[in-house]
């Protein structure tokens, strides 16, 4: 998602509308949503190192293509096609993690892994922003490369082989798309998702055109988001680990509100730098919360579940950057604000059917243990 940070100049490099490169977002989270739910469960049964290195050398020609891309289309290819392999790689590292600990702990272990997505954001995309703006979009494009470069080599290098000790089957696997309690995580993670990107795929064009902010205090913005994202990693593992019904009925309602405040005080920059601090403690929330639904109501398919979350949180993604967008060309940027809030609040009504089939999946599974 580092890209994000520079749609505005992608825009103004290809000659076209902020909502088109946007597309650079949306479809890519596209791609993740269709394969997502599919290829996870396809190499549930590979080596996890092997199909790690696969998804980041496609990223790393990927990287090297958009440096040479004479038009957007062949940009958007470029972006899109690695895509496929991106929810193989992220359920990996989920479930790695959470197989690492007990299964009480597996909250907090799953925020550490997203505070290490949430590092690379912090790095990458100012990172990325200010090489784009003092160099070109060439040289920051190169960038990404060399990053996903040496990350190939680091899990070449130092990561073990990680052979798959037990295949399940793909039945035993699908089967929890039977469990009403999974699709009503999954709606959850889908609307709350969407709420999340409707406004933070246009990040950078609202604080330039509400805020009246600079590039390069955007890029400031960018790193104050991912640095206090990464206490909401921290916050949301030890909320998730001692209350994770009360969080997540909570979360929506708080974010519905600071957005409300976002809209009212976007043109005042003081109240705004305090405002994107809580906004990113919020955002790293909502990642946490939504994997938790999905996973915690699937726990017998920890590969499949963690695809789930990267398929479906993507699609969110998707719908949230594509109807922002379209808002952005009829209303104007401002109204990013309320696309967020309407999501958020399907969400909200997604945790409040999630809950109670929580409490009664957990009752049965507790059933099931005394006979």
């Amino acid at each position: 998602m580092g890209i994000i940070g520079i749609l505005p100049l992608i825009a103004e490099n290809f000659g076209v509308s902020v909502s088109t490169a946007g597309l650079l977002v949306s479809l890519f989270a596209l791609a993740v949503a269709i394969s997502g739910s599919i290829l996870p469960l396809l190499f549930s049964g590979f080596n996890r190192k092997g199909v790690m290195l696969l998804a980041i050398g496609l990223f790393v020609v990927s990287n090297v293509v958009s440096m040479f891309a004479p038009n957007f289309t062949i940009a958007l290819i470029a972006r899109i096609v690695p895509a496929f392999l991106h929810p193989v790689y992220v359920s990996v590292a989920f479930t790695a993690a959470a197989s690492s600990v007990s299964p009480e702990m597996a909250p907090k272990a799953i925020g550490r892994v997203f505070m290490g997505l949430t590092a690379g954001m912090i790095i990458g995309t100012p990172i990325a922003s200010f090489i784009a703006v003092y160099a070109n979009l060439e040289i920051a494009m190169l960038f990404f490369a060399v990053v996903n470069a040496l990350t190939f080599l680091a899990i070449l290098l130092f990561v073990p082989s990680l052979p798959v000790k037990q295949k399940q089957s793909y039945g035993s696997q699908v089967r929890i798309l039977k469990k009403g309690v999974v699709w009503a995580a999954i709606f959850g993670a889908i609307f709350i998702l969407s709420g999340m990107y409707a406004t933070f795929s246009f990040f950078a064009e609202y604080l330039g055109r509400v805020t009246e902010m600079s590039s390069n205090t955007i890029s400031l913005m960018l790193i104050l988001f991912g640095l206090t994202g990464m206490i909401g990693n921290l916050l949301a593992g030890k909320l998730l680990t001692n209350n994770a019904l009360k969080t997540a009925f909570v979360y929506p309602l708080v974010f519905v509100g600071s957005y409300l405040v976002l809209f009212l005080l976007g043109s005042f920059t003081v109240p705004m730098i305090l405002l994107i601090a809580f906004w990113g403690v919020l955002f790293t929330f909502g990642l946490n919360i939504s994997q938790y639904m999905i996973t915690s109501s699937a726990p017998e398919a920890p590969d499949f579940s963690n695809g789930l979350f990267v398929a479906f949180s993507n699609l969110g993604v998707t719908i949230g950057t594509m109807v922002s967008g379209a808002f952005i060309n009829g209303m104007g940027i401002q109204s990013v604000m309320w696309v967020g809030i309407v999501f958020l609040l399907l969400g909200f009504l997604s945790i409040l059917l999630f809950i109670p089939l929580t409490r009664k999946s957990n009752i049965k599974d507790a059933s099931k243990l005394a006979a």
